[in-house]
């Protein structure tokens, strides 16, 4: 069996792993729905930004490899940490769920990386505005892609409505790790690295609320809960996701195909 690896947590390494684990376990979602779908064009969208968080993340773990000059490799950070080294928000984790669910949270999660892809194009790391100026691109789409789907079932049925409130109340409360700045986002800004993530929130709301008002859906309130994902603190769901993606490397080290 593989034994974990140790990665040096300076702060531009943690910045770029929050960024890297955050597409990487939400494409790990994203993929559950393969063959789920409600109808198959869904299934090929899905599957397809699935794709593109993937290719973000192995993007932006192998620069962060590189940083840390511990030589660790995209594959090795993806899949050979503890839990508690992974640094991604905890929205991303949480299960599943339906069809509402996904769409929700897709939509806070795309329209957070565009403005943190459009921020980090303009990074001094030259390696990491590269990978933003693709990125945001995609990004855009994902956002197009899951508001249009918010209309469409905030106007639909009495039972598609109320699933997506339903949805829109489990998840809102998440939102606020997205902007829950710290020394690591100081860093960050100070070294033109990337922006506090905190200083996204405003534009964030701002678009959100643009999403909603024409689904006719009420902004939510803000909420005083904090969830610690970023912090190496997990939810109960993790541990069940590095089970499911780590076992074929853990099992096999340096399997290849």
């Amino acid at each position: 069996m593989q034994d974990s690896i140790h990665v040096s947590f300076t702060p531009p390494v943690t910045y770029l792993l929050r960024i890297g684990d955050t597409a990487l376990i939400l494409s790990h979602r994203l993929s559950e729905w393969a063959g789920h779908a409600p109808v198959l064009e869904e299934d090929l969208a899905l599957a397809n930004m699935a794709l593109d968080l993937l290719g973000q993340a192995r993007a932006v773990l192998t620069h962060a490899g590189v940083l840390e000059g511990q030589g660790h490799d995209e594959d090795q950070l993806a899949f050979l940490r503890e839990e508690r080294d992974y640094r991604n928000v905890t929205l991303v984790e949480l299960p599943r769920g339906d069809f509402a669910v996904t769409i929700v949270r897709n939509t806070m999660m795309a329209t957070f990386f565009k403005l943190l892809w459009t921020r980090l194009a303009d990074s001094r790391d030259a390696e990491l505005a590269a990978i933003a100026g693709k990125a945001v691109e995609e990004a855009r789409y994902h956002q197009r892609h899951a508001a249009d789907w918010v209309v469409r079932l905030a106007g639909g049925t009495e039972e598609s409505a109320r699933r997506m409130a339903k949805a829109m109340d489990e998840l809102w409360i998440y939102g606020a790790e997205l902007f829950a700045s710290d020394a690591v986002d100081d860093a960050a800004q100070a070294s033109g690295l990337g922006p506090r993530w905190g200083d996204l929130k405003e534009d964030w709301l701002a678009e959100m609320g643009a999403i909603l008002g024409e689904a006719g859906m009420p902004m939510p309130g803000e909420s005083k809960f904090l969830s610690t994902g970023k912090r190496g603190v997990h939810s109960e769901h993790m541990g069940f996701i590095l089970a499911e993606m780590q076992q074929l490397q853990r099992a096999y080290p340096g399997g290849v195909w």
